[in-house]
């Protein structure tokens, strides 16, 4: 005989896109396995990874949303965080071993803004040595904590706004540093913790971040996430997700599709583009309001490069 169903058991989320405030010591996998929990589906990822110790806006993919995490990866994206001056870490972060503790004593506002002035703009990163950036088929992180030193290329990355705010003198081991509150808004594959250590070598004192808040990524922010606490306390009751047009319409510049057009491209084939030359991906809807795919408009002719509602046969 079948086994009835769990009444207890939770109904599968709707596809559609969750926005959490991950909670700090929390890597995102960890995020992902309790909402799949949560949502009750295998079927959940996130758009950009968030380390351990740093909290903020983290955006996972359900059901059928999960196909838009690939393009919601190339966001820009917000930070706040704080940088200590005056000391260096292995891991550019408050959870490495101190690796130089210069100090930071005689460093003045005026210092601080010239040398975030002088790491504004189109840069020449190099990624903090322990990033998740494959050496040789492994992770850079693990061949740094195995001992080996290694060197990254530096990549294209742009920090559009870097705001420095409140400085406060401290005393750390009897080592006087400078803690720097800054806000930051910067394109995909930017280390804000390199940028902590780019500062502090700027100085000459060293650096490293002590906290950091994502507060944006792409059209989510803050206010669209909810903590993981709350979505635990919501038992059985469903997960905010936001619906798959209206995260498209969120992430996306939109389209509005004929019917003809979108009968077309719910069977794969081109369209006219609407922008020729567009870089960034369009999210095309269907004259009832659904997401019927996301399109590159690079060309004369938009191709599909996701269809979320094929056509039917």
């Amino acid at each position: 005989m079948p086994t009835p169903a769990d009444p207890t058991a939770a109904a599968p989320t709707p596809d559609g896109v969750l926005v959490v405030d991950k909670p700090r010591d929390w890597t995102s996998h960890d995020v992902v396995a309790r909402a799949r929990r949560l949502c009750a589906t295998r079927k959940v990822g996130h758009a950009g990874t968030l380390d351990p110790m740093a909290t903020g806006v983290l955006v996972l993919g359900v059901g059928r949303a999960t196909r838009l995490l690939t393009f919601l990866v190339g966001s820009d994206k917000d930070y706040t965080a704080t940088v200590r001056l005056g000391q260096a870490t292995l891991t550019d972060d408050a959870e490495g071993e101190v690796t130089a503790a210069t100090g930071a004593g005689g460093v003045q506002r005026a210092g601080v803004e010239a040398a975030v002035a002088a790491l504004t703009g189109d840069l020449q990163q190099v990624p903090s040595s322990v990033s998740a950036i494959k050496v040789d088929g492994r992770r850079s992180y693990h061949r740094v904590r195995a001992g080996e030193d290694v060197e990254l290329a530096a990549r294209s990355v742009t920090v559009s706004r870097f705001v420095v705010g409140d400085l406060r003198p401290e005393l750390v081991g009897g080592v006087p540093v400078l803690d720097v509150d800054v806000e930051v808004t910067v394109s995909s594959g930017t280390y804000v913790r390199a940028l902590a250590r780019d500062l502090g070598t700027a100085l000459g004192t060293g650096g490293h971040l002590t906290a950091l808040r994502r507060t944006r990524v792409g059209g989510f922010t803050l206010a669209d996430a909810t903590a993981l606490a709350d979505l635990e306390d919501r038992q059985r009751q469903p997960m905010p997700v936001v619906p798959l047009a209206d995260a498209a319409r969120a992430a996306f510049a939109g389209r509005e599709l004929t019917e003809a057009e979108a009968r077309a491209v719910g069977y794969g084939q081109k369209i006219a583009s609407a922008e020729p030359g567009r870089a960034a991906p369009v999210a095309a809807f269907a004259p009832d309001g659904t997401l019927v795919a996301v399109l590159d408009e690079t060309r004369p002719s938009a191709r599909s490069l996701a269809v979320f509602a094929p056509a039917a046969t």
